[in-house]
């Protein structure tokens, strides 16, 4: 059985994958690890925290799940907030369907949107939190 962070990952990139609104931003430029030189913008996953929130007769999880929006647009944060708009429209109470568990829910828990160090990056770091149920 698969962890439960690992299969909300592969749900949530299936999703944003599958969303015409996403792709029209960054077609399937979804990343793990991006590769060197990969055009702009696109998405890559981040970091997870997940929280064992088990209950009589229920094993449970609270997963925060990160992800990122990178963009060079010139004109200043627009494509940036466009794509991570996109992405939590996709992903925020999707009804996603996991392959050993079970999804409660989904909500977009908060963005940050910043220029990188190189003062050409737009960066937006947008947060999630699922709570999950092992299904028997």
């Amino acid at each position: 059985m698969a962890s439960a962070d690992l299969e909300l990952q592969g749900a949530i990139v299936s999703a944003l994958k599958a969303s015409d609104d996403v792709r029209a931003f960054i077609d399937q430029r979804i990343y793990d690890n991006p590769p060197h030189g990969a055009v702009l913008p696109y998405v890559t996953l981040g970091e997870t925290q997940d929280l064992r929130t088990d209950m009589v007769g229920a094993n449970a999880f609270t997963i925060f799940a990160t992800l990122h929006a990178w963009s060079d647009y010139p004109g200043g944060f627009m494509e940036v907030k466009q794509v991570s708009n996109a992405v939590i429209e996709c992903v925020h109470l999707a009804p996603l369907v996991l392959p050993s568990h079970r999804l409660v829910s989904i909500e977009h828990h908060n963005t940050r949107t910043f220029r990188d160090p190189d003062g050409v990056t737009s960066h937006a770091v947008i947060e999630f939190v699922a709570f999950v149920e092992r299904q028997n």
